[in-house]
């Protein structure tokens, strides 16, 4: 299991899970919020819509339907 922290909240996923998956674990129901304020959350599951943007590791706009959970990883969404 790997262990990581979304929104303050620490998770535990499996080994190799993608960082979507904490947030659906976390019961994340907003991953960002549109320029005009919508929900936004992912919807292609394979990095070509960025719907699924998140702050990792203070690094904005990353890609959570791409990206492998690490430990002690930190996710914060918008």
């Amino acid at each position: 299991m790997v262990h990581l922290t979304v929104n303050g909240r620490v998770v535990s996923v499996p080994e190799g899970s993608m960082v979507a998956a904490a947030l659906m674990v976390a019961e994340v129901g907003a991953f960002r919020h549109s320029v005009q304020g919508d929900v936004r959350a992912p919807l292609c599951g394979m990095g070509i819509c960025f719907e699924c943007r998140v702050t990792i590791n203070g690094q904005a706009h990353c890609l959570s339907c791409q990206t492998v959970c690490e430990d002690g990883m930190e996710v914060v969404t918008t």
